[in-house]
């Protein structure tokens, strides 16, 4: 039998900076909750809002896979490795802290900027730092599961230092697919972007984070058209 959990966006941590809007599906910053400190090795899952002009000052890291998805606008990225970027919708950014990083992310435009900020517990620690980025062709995951990020540098999409799979989905009214659990005793964790779906007979709205594990795979209908992130993780 299969184990679930439910996180209902309203339920979620909030901040309001002004400048920064976060919702926390999990505990984070002044957000605490012991009930909700990770799913596995999914420790964070932040839905940030940045103001036109503003962002994160230069900040330190270690020992986690630190992942952004833009969702919409764009962001400047500068770090201790001398990297300078910018990510924007389509992008997926990935940063392997390891031994530790420095790192500035401001949005450079006037309009807000919106995007998501995940934390994975690495399956080794003090590994070197490092620096990725991709740039997706966003027509792939229409009507489908688009693998984003990958434990192999090979395989399609970024890659971390982690038994994990992210994929994305932007999926019609009324479409249904699977998805088959890539690495037994893995569980996945599910957030809604925008739509309405149900997965494993669960009706989900938009922002709602759905966890399931104990299973071999999952159902996916679409009850409007709906965006969908997939990230699975070991338990």
């Amino acid at each position: 039998m299969a184990n679930v959990v439910l996180h209902k966006a309203e339920t979620r941590g909030f901040v309001n900076h002004g400048w920064l809007q976060s919702y926390f599906s999990f505990s984070f910053s002044n957000y605490y909750n012991p009930e909700r400190m990770n799913f596995g090795m999914l420790r964070v899952l932040n839905d940030d809002v940045i103001a036109g002009n503003m962002g994160f000052g230069k900040h330190p890291h270690d020992n986690m896979e630190i992942i952004s998805i833009p969702l919409e606008g764009a962001l400047e990225h500068k770090d201790s490795m001398n990297n300078v970027a910018i990510i924007q919708h389509g992008d997926v950014q990935v940063m392997s802290a390891g031994t530790g990083i420095f790192h500035s992310e401001m949005n450079k435009r006037h309009t807000e900027g919106k995007f998501l900020q995940i934390w994975v517990y690495p399956n080794q620690k003090n590994v070197t730092p490092r620096y990725d980025q991709i740039t997706l062709d966003v027509a792939e995951r229409h009507n489908k599961l688009q693998q984003i990020l990958s434990p192999n540098p090979n395989d399609e999409g970024v890659w971390i230092h982690q038994d994990a799979w992210f994929h994305l989905g932007d999926l019609d009214k009324d479409m249904e697919l699977a998805y088959h659990i890539k690495k037994k005793g893995n569980g996945i964790y599910a957030f809604v972007i925008k739509g309405e779906v149900t997965i494993e007979h669960q009706p989900l709205n938009a922002r709602d984070g759905f966890g399931i594990w104990d299973t071999e795979k999952i159902s996916i209908q679409a009850n409007s058209d709906t965006e969908i992130l997939l990230m699975e993780v070991p338990m």
